[in-house]
């Protein structure tokens, strides 16, 4: 099944992100801790070409730790990957730190030359949801950009002044205009990074309760007191008789389809790495 789901204003951030390149210097990636490969969006790899690119591991604290060293060891061997908790790490030491070391080799060509090289301009891209806005704001120290827990609310782009070493260019969080894989779209679905109209809800809990009974069986056992067996059919059931959901002479699949992806999305299963990393 191929899923599609790219509304207008994402294609004209796309068209303004390939004339706003020409003026960066290098590339901040945002992807999301939990689902490293499905929230990176091959468009703007095209987009970015040759520019030099952090990558950023947003929500760190909601992704189980020893998972995400596994994705920050094999991402560093493509290009600088940091992870952060955007709540609580020291984020515009860290960032600034992180870009200036990544511009080093072209700051160090243009001394030789004697020119005294400018703040450097980064351009923030990623996926919705994905944490751009947190991150500015966390930057700007002070609140430059709107957040909200949905997909799609930066719509502009503007020019932030962080400090004298770095200035950034916002963007929409734009996705790619379909997903050939499925499993990626469960993934952005699961995470909200995608609206709830994309995929049917029922299909994600299914498809949530699937990973966590194969990776995360006692959270569920933990959150839920009930017995966990391999069919997510039965599980999605024992959960609705457990917390009560009944609706005539059946347990209401609603109810309980929209409380499961409510708690995964409230971190009601503590941290949990949807995607993990395979050699």
């Amino acid at each position: 099944m191929t899923i599609q789901w790219f509304p207008g204003h994402m294609a004209k951030a796309r068209r303004e992100m390939s004339e706003k390149l020409k003026v960066v210097d290098m590339v901040i990636e945002l992807r999301d801790s939990r689902i490293v490969n499905a929230s990176r969006n091959p468009m703007i790899d095209k987009l970015c070409q040759d520019k030099p690119r952090l990558i950023v591991l947003t929500k760190k604290d909601k992704a189980d730790l020893q998972a995400t060293e596994l994705w920050l060891a094999h991402l560093n061997e493509q290009t600088l990957t940091i992870a952060l908790d955007l709540n609580k790490d020291k984020v515009d030491q860290l960032i600034t730190k992180a870009c200036m070391e990544l511009m080093k080799p072209k700051h160090d060509r243009l001394i030789k030359k004697g020119v005294n090289p400018r703040a450097i301009r980064a351009m923030v891209v990623g996926i919705p949801n994905v944490g751009k806005s947190t991150l500015i704001n966390r930057l700007a120290k002070r609140k430059v950009t709107v957040t909200a827990n949905r997909p799609g609310i930066t719509r502009s782009m503007k020019l932030i002044i962080v400090n004298d070493h770095l200035q950034l260019i916002d963007t929409p969080g734009v996705l790619w205009p379909k997903f050939e894989d499925e499993i990626i779209g469960y993934y952005l679905a699961l995470t909200g990074a995608i609206s709830d109209v994309v995929l049917p809800n029922e299909a994600v809990a299914l498809f949530a309760l699937e990973k966590l009974i194969t990776q995360y069986p006692q959270r569920l056992v933990d959150r839920y007191h009930i017995e966990v067996v391999e069919d997510p059919y039965q599980v999605m059931k024992n959960i609705a008789m457990q917390r009560g959901f009944l609706l005539n002479d059946d347990y209401d699949r609603k109810r309980t389809v929209d409380t499961i992806i409510k708690e995964i999305r409230d971190d009601r299963f503590g941290r949990i790495t949807w995607e993990e990393y395979h050699e």
